[in-house]
């Protein structure tokens, strides 16, 4: 038998395991309300890609579509929250006051109780109004709210009975992907990236939402690192080809969904501004990059398989969540040219006494979400978020700072103090009510 065909009747079997897992927590009541909805946002048109400033032409097609889905909760009392998920390079301040702004109006939805995470793909579209494509970005971004705004509507239209679990294991082809700044300067290997050694977040939480007479209706999960498996899908007379496309994050929703009829699977992006998936572009000569991008894709979509049929635990309400800023200022190095301090968004959203998510603003570092779950463990599940709210550059952790380099923009050494406390401070508060 061959290899094919031997992952394929594991995943089969991963299955069975899954719906029994979940089938046996149906004896339960149904004390959720959950509805689902999903969106393509693929330009309908070639336009600029976000990610990497050295491309030299708009896209040239699509190989993936990318999707926008929304997933409502309501919880025994009544109370509210929709996550969003995206396959784009980021949650742009404006769009998330447009969303913000619809959801209050239409659903009376507080700010605190949305959350909108981007899976951070470099091959998804520019849509800021860059010099070379703000036409094509302007009506993208119209497209892009009627869209959002549509998914939020269908999925709290849908809101029906629904039970809620969790569930977690291990992805390993993340990598930290900074190079090794412990070592001598005159180690070779202190230049060299990825660092083996660097610090790493392989795990992969998963939420699950069934309905009755359903095995599974909805999937939420995430993973600390980068979606840039791809620069380009293909080169051809050395020329690059572009193509839309939600890299391994949209692979892995993509296979899940496949496997499973009926099921909406959705990417949270983690703390993952300091790791690459590997390997990656053209790392092996043999290997195309869209092949790498697959491979990881279906290697997240089995590690997700694997939690399912791992330990099921049941996720209870209520639904208590915050959302504050905190200010994080920059190092003034030029008294004529002055930076201005960040406004930047923590939310934190408990279920229960069963999970705490922590969702913060832009490229956040790995050092953030392990530390969180070190100091907030014994609390129930900790899963940490980044790419999410707001979006527009690094966020360091101390350590990062200390070493420099790539991930390292010029914020005061407290950046990560006031991050962190703000968390500490919203979760105790949470938990006190």
């Amino acid at each position: 038998m061959n290899a094919m065909k031997l992952i394929a009747l594991w995943v089969v079997g991963l299955g069975l395991v899954a719906s029994r897992s979940l089938g046996a927590t149906a004896a339960t009541n149904y004390l959720w309300k959950a509805g689902v909805a999903s969106a393509v946002i693929t330009p309908q048109t070639n336009m600029w890609m976000a990610g990497y400033a050295a491309r030299k032409s708009p896209s040239h097609g699509t190989a993936q579509d990318l999707f926008a889905k929304a997933l409502a909760l309501e919880d025994e009392e009544g109370t509210r929250l929709v996550i969003i998920t995206m396959d784009l390079i980021g949650v742009r301040p404006w769009l998330r006051q447009f969303v913000e702004k619809h959801a209050a109006e239409r659903h009376k939805l507080p700010p605190e109780r949305l959350l909108m995470n981007a899976s951070h793909t470099h091959c998804g579209p520019e849509y800021r109004e860059i010099k070379e494509g703000e036409n094509a970005a302007g009506h993208y971004t119209a497209f892009l709210q009627e869209r959002l705004a549509r998914i939020i509507d269908e999925a709290v239209g849908r809101l029906a009975p629904a039970q809620l679990s969790q569930a977690r294991a291990r992805c390993g082809f993340a990598m930290n992907r900074r190079r090794n700044y412990q070592l001598p300067a005159t180690d070779p290997n202190a230049k060299k990236a990825p660092n083996p050694d660097g610090p790493v977040d392989h795990n992969v939480p998963v939420l699950m939402v069934q309905s009755p007479g359903t095995n599974l209706c909805a999937v939420l999960f995430s993973y600390a690192c980068h979606n840039t498996t791809l620069s380009s899908v293909s080169m051809t007379n050395n020329i690059p080809r572009y193509e839309f496309n939600g890299d391994y994050a949209g692979f892995a929703q993509e296979t899940l969904q496949n496997g499973r009829a009926g099921l909406t699977a959705m990417f949270m992006a983690g703390c993952g501004a300091d790791q690459n998936p590997y390997p990656r572009h053209y790392m092996v000569p043999y290997v195309r990059p869209l092949e790498f991008a697959q491979h990881h894709g279906r290697t997240l979509a089995y590690a997700v398989e694997a939690a399912m049929a791992a330990h099921v635990r049941p996720v209870r309400g209520p639904i208590r969540a915050a959302l504050e800023h905190v200010t994080l200022e920059r190092v003034q190095k030029d008294p004529k040219r002055p930076v201005p301090a960040r406004n930047y968004p923590v939310q934190v959203i408990r279920f229960g006494d069963d999970l705490t998510l922590v969702a913060l603003g832009a490229e956040v570092v790995v050092d953030y979400s392990l530390r969180l779950k070190r100091e907030l463990a014994g609390k129930g599940v900790v899963w940490v978020a980044g790419y999410s709210n707001d979006y527009g550059g690094y966020i360091p952790s101390l350590r990062v700072l200390k070493e420099g380099g790539y991930e390292a923009p010029d914020y005061k050494p407290d950046i990560e103090e006031r991050i962190v406390s703000k968390v500490r401070e919203l979760e105790s508060r949470l938990r006190a009510r």
